[in-house]
């Protein structure tokens, strides 16, 4: 067994382990095989969502795995279509009977859905479901400055976590800013661009002085940065890839070569237009 990956702390003293492992597209079927290659090679938090359509192969796979619950962190997200107080509570219910478990480890809205107008109902019902410790931690997804600051006004509990595209073609400056005077951890979705930002030189001339790939060299640019970070792959040899980047570090000059990047690149759709 691989030693336990790092950890932050988020803003409840609760800590999630800094490299994690995503399992969106996965298809249901394929996903407990994905998720037990991954706890095999040392992962201790999955990544999973409502919409994924595969909550019960990740449940299949911990439950399979013989890993105490203490030792997992789960993740799960709240479909868009499930947005509004009560609404959620059932979502959150259905999920966590697909998942198996008695509780999750973070639960996030996945989606601020703007036109909507729903998530600050939302976010009472996840209040809720938090001080009854069925949620240990509420955060949530894709949400912009404009977005997470209303929900900081209008309740006491402060986002454990903003989970958003970000990678270094995607660099997010001005969330991770504000995420940083919030003490709201910054955790990335698709950081490798699915593969679009692996080709740039800056990457490769990086990847070949350390004798990693340019997808490792990204994973660690993330920890250094301090983000939480959940790579996604089905392949044995790419899952354990992406968990061997603790033994190197970069210099300021080469995260300041990667910081220089960023070029507006979205994979995903855009927050404030998604509905």
């Amino acid at each position: 067994m691989s030693k336990p990956f790092p950890t932050v702390t988020l803003n409840n003293g609760i800590e999630i382990p800094q490299l994690g492992f995503g399992v969106f597209q996965v298809p249901d079927p394929e996903t407990a095989a994905a998720v037990t290659s991954a706890l095999e090679a040392g992962y201790r938090s999955i990544d999973t969502a409502a919409i994924y359509g595969n909550e019960a192969g990740v449940g299949q796979a911990l439950a399979a795995s013989g890993i105490a619950r203490d030792e997992l962190f789960v993740t799960t997200k709240l479909w868009n279509a499930d947005q509004g107080y009560d609404a959620t509570l059932k979502a959150f219910d259905a999920s966590l009977a697909k998942l198996g478990l008695d509780f999750v480890d973070l639960y996030l809205i996945h989606w601020p859905t703007p036109a909507r107008d729903l998530y600050r109902e939302s976010w009472r019902a996840i209040e809720r479901l938090a001080g009854e410790g069925r949620v240990r931690a509420a955060g949530v997804s894709n949400f912009q400055p404009a977005h997470l600051r209303r929900l900081l006004d209008g309740s006491p509990l402060v986002p454990a976590v903003n989970q958003i595209e970000l990678h270094p073609g995607l660099q997010q400056r001005e969330l991770r800013e504000l995420h940083a005077e919030s003490g709201i951890v910054t955790e990335a979705w698709s950081p490798l661009a699915q593969g679009a930002v692996l080709g740039e030189p800056v990457l490769t001339s990086i990847a070949e002085r350390y004798g990693k790939s340019p997808a490792q060299v990204v994973l660690r640019w993330h920890l250094q940065l301090g983000n939480v970070v959940i790579p996604k792959s089905v392949t044995p040899s790419r899952i354990r890839e992406n968990a061997d980047v603790f033994d190197f570090a970069l210099t300021d000059e080469e995260m300041t070569a990667i910081a220089g990047l960023d070029r507006g690149l979205r994979t995903g759709p855009h927050p404030d237009t998604l509905n």
